[in-house]
């Protein structure tokens, strides 16, 4: 199968590649009902996929040394909505109903989940081509006030300096 050159993916699919490589960042974390509050490291690696159709993204959160959350998310472009959708499988083992859906504001991507444990909303600020923020915030069902999750700033590092596990 011949994937399309990323020079033929329309304007939505080529602003994912933002989010295309190796990058560090340091995290705030708030309590909720699934964690203390704290800080924590995390490191993301995201690759283009089909051509630069979907950008799949791995995350790993480390607080005190230890793994203690893993995401796989799938970004795409639904061109005939006009909206970014993202898919997230996580180490909570919630099976996602539909993806997070959203659209980019300037250099701000804003998307949104519902679910019935609540809604989330996540927004990724890009600081230029090597650094972006993220933050989410969860309001849970039945309530009118949203919270927040967690909050971080994101580098672009070498791929070489990504751990494993």
């Amino acid at each position: 199968m011949n994937a399309s050159p990323f020079s033929s993916l329309s304007d939505g699919h080529q602003r994912l590649q933002a989010l295309v490589g190796a990058w560090r960042g340091e995290e705030e974390v708030a309590a909720t009902q699934w964690t203390d509050a704290g800080t924590a490291t995390s490191e993301l690696q995201a690759e283009a996929e089909f051509g630069g159709l979907f950008v799949v993204q791995r995350y790993r959160q480390r607080r005190d040394g230890t793994v203690s959350f893993g995401a796989h998310n799938v970004f795409g472009f639904d061109q005939q909505s006009g909206l970014v959708t993202m898919h997230q499988f996580d180490s909570m083992g919630f099976v996602p109903m539909s993806p997070a859906t959203g659209r980019w504001n300037g250099n701000e991507l804003m998307l949104e989940r519902s679910s019935p444990r609540g809604a989330a909303r996540m927004a990724y600020s890009f600081d230029g081509a090597d650094a972006y923020r993220m933050k989410l915030q969860f309001k849970p069902a039945g309530s009118d006030a949203s919270q927040d999750m967690v909050s971080g700033l994101y580098r672009r590092v070498p791929p070489s300096e990504m751990k494993e596990g």
